[in-house]
């Protein structure tokens, strides 16, 4: 999940930051945060409590989550 920064300098790579809504903006700058990406690392060991992982990322983030339908759960 580490971005690459190789080329940060060139304007071409950043063209489509022009056309992004506010929550895609914030998206990207999100993910580029060394905070947010240990947490997110984080979700991907099996021994994590996904359910203390979910409200810490809410908190801290503050991402919600949408839960899945009734019909997608059976």
């Amino acid at each position: 999940m580490t971005p690459d920064i190789s080329r940060w300098r060139s304007t071409s790579t950043y063209d489509y930051l022009d056309d992004l809504a506010s929550p895609d903006l914030g998206w990207e700058w999100l993910r580029r945060n060394g905070d947010y990406q240990r947490d997110y690392a984080e979700t991907r060991r099996p021994a994590c409590d996904l359910r203390e992982l979910t409200n810490r990322v809410r908190k801290r983030w503050g991402l919600q989550f949408r839960c899945p339908s009734v019909a997608q759960r059976h």
